[in-house]
């Protein structure tokens, strides 16, 4: 048997928490930031964006003759075409392989700098967390962003000058 006593002492506690005020949790701010444009716009970036464009434009060419060779080593089926094919296929990976740690490299000292910005920003304008807008875009994590609020571009460009 229960008694009113105890009773009293198990929902008091509950009682107690229900009327807690809910407006008093911190909001959290979640901003947004076209790392891209950031770069672009620094001063020392020059050089990690030749490599890029250069990467680029090489990896978009051994991507064409990949194609061109398909098509021909599916047409004709010989095996002088497929070997091309795979030597071409080889030659893409490996240039693909080698260029990852040129760029990482470069990018290094930009990603340092930037990173800094945003942690900066998003300290001083009370956001929580700062997502690159074109990875949350890519992988669909942002449904909707309001980019008057949101968008902390301008702001880290600005800092980073």
């Amino acid at each position: 048997m229960v008694r009113p006593l105890n009773k009293f002492l198990i929902l008091f506690p509950l009682a107690l928490l229900a009327t807690v005020p809910q407006a008093q949790t911190p909001k959290n701010r979640v901003g947004l930031i076209d790392v891209q444009a950031a770069v672009r716009a620094m001063p020392a970036s020059k050089a990690y964006l030749d490599l890029s464009a250069r990467v680029d434009a090489d990896l978009k060419d051994k991507r064409s003759k990949i194609d061109a060779l398909t098509a021909k080593a599916g047409a004709t089926g010989s095996a002088a075409d497929r070997k091309a094919l795979l030597d071409a296929q080889q030659a893409y990976n490996t240039a693909q392989s080698g260029y990852t740690g040129r760029i990482a490299t470069a990018f290094q000292p930009l990603a340092v700098k930037v990173n800094a910005a945003v942690a900066q920003v998003a300290k001083s304008n009370g956001y929580s967390v700062v997502m690159d807008r074109q990875i949350a875009a890519q992988n669909r994590l942002v449904v909707y962003a309001n980019a008057s609020t949101t968008d902390l571009t301008p702001a880290v460009i600005k800092a980073l000058k």
